[in-house]
């Protein structure tokens, strides 16, 4: 099974053809059965923040929740061991109402560019699978020796062996300051796929105005074919291959999602009623 899904949702308004500034998750959720929520990234919401959430989406909707930078070591100033188990508490009281609801796809680890692959690092993945015993969790790393042959295969070993998802990563390619594309699926009930374009440049500006190109990049048909023969051999290893397009920089992720969706020959049961278009008299 395929599901397809955005980071985010208010700024989508492409979905609806722009007639308001910012999309509802109401409104998303008439076109993808799951998305990307960062907000726990940035700072943890509240129980009602996320209960009004599930109440703007229909039964089966689905959360990819990223967890708290505080628990990726973003910062590792801020990553003291009391401060990691203060937000863990407060991490698992906020997802409370996904996990109650079933609404919750899987819990995602973004890990940072300096995160190696270390006895150390490995000793903390085996803390947070512990600490979240039963829940899906899903590891994004960002640093290519986790990708070295000689740590690839005990790494997938470990990842199968602790139930966690691999995530399939679509970056682009810097040598070193990259992670290869890999298809291997961990998990049998979810390979995660996370799509942030392939702009170089984009991807290493540092400047204040970052997020305007880190991900700027529009996916061709040609590269969405690519994706789709790359992903067909192994759909059946797993119950589910979720990919989620990260390209939001230039607001072309809503569009290539629904020409993957397309390409797959996929249809979304169980989605809000779609909102009622402006006439385009132009």
């Amino acid at each position: 099974m395929y599901t397809i899904g955005l980071t985010s949702w208010s700024e989508h308004v492409s979905l609806i053809k722009n007639i308001h500034p910012s999309l509802t998750l109401s409104e998303y959720s008439a076109f993808f059965p799951t998305v990307e929520i960062d907000t726990f990234f940035y700072g943890i919401p509240s129980v009602e923040a996320v209960s009004n959430w599930l109440n703007q989406v229909p039964k089966n909707f689905k959360f990819v929740v990223k967890a708290n930078s505080v628990l990726t070591l973003h910062n590792n100033q801020e990553s003291s061991s009391k401060k990691i188990k203060e937000t863990l508490q407060k991490f698992k009281t906020a997802i409370n109402p996904l996990l109650e609801t079933n609404s919750l796809k899987t819990i995602l680890l973004q890990f940072p560019p300096f995160f190696e692959a270390t006895k150390q690092n490995i000793a903390y993945l085996i803390y947070l699978r512990n600490e979240f015993t039963g829940l899906p969790l899903s590891i994004e790393f960002r640093n290519a020796s986790w990708f070295a042959d000689s740590t690839f295969n005990s790494l997938v070993l470990f990842c199968q062996t602790k139930q966690i998802t691999l995530v399939t990563v679509d970056e682009p390619q810097l040598g070193k300051k990259s992670v290869p594309f890999k298809t291997i699926v961990t998990n049998p009930k979810l390979l995660l796929v996370r799509l942030h374009g392939r702009n170089k440049a984009g991807w290493l500006h540092k400047g204040a105005d970052w997020r305007k190109f880190r991900t700027l990049y529009n996916y061709s048909n040609d590269e969405l074919l690519d994706l789709q023969a790359k992903l067909v051999p192994i759909e059946n290893n797993t119950k589910e291959i979720c990919i989620i397009f990260n390209n939001n920089s230039g607001g072309h992720a809503a569009n290539n999602a629904l020409s993957l969706k397309k390409l797959l020959n996929i249809e979304f049961d169980n989605l809000n009623k779609r909102p009622p278009q402006q006439l385009d008299f132009f």
